[in-house]
């Protein structure tokens, strides 16, 4: 998958909060800084990302894309 976003950090998803439509996955990033990524249900069911799953963080402006390794 090519994107533009040039900053890019691993992290180990932490907890999950599903809603009916949207979803918050909290992180754990090297700098040891808490941080969230909001997602509908469906692109959370689609990527398949789980507590503990350790995922790309690809950040540009004001969004905070995950993806699974």
């Amino acid at each position: 998958m090519k994107y533009g976003a040039k900053n890019k950090l691993i992290g180990t998803v932490t907890a999950i909060k599903r809603g009916n439509v949207m979803s918050q996955v909290d992180l754990d990033i090297p700098a040891n800084s808490p941080m969230s990524s909001v997602m509908t249900i469906d692109s959370l069911d689609g990527l398949d990302i789980s507590e503990g799953d350790k995922v790309r963080v690809v950040i540009k402006a004001v969004n905070v894309l995950l993806i699974k390794e």
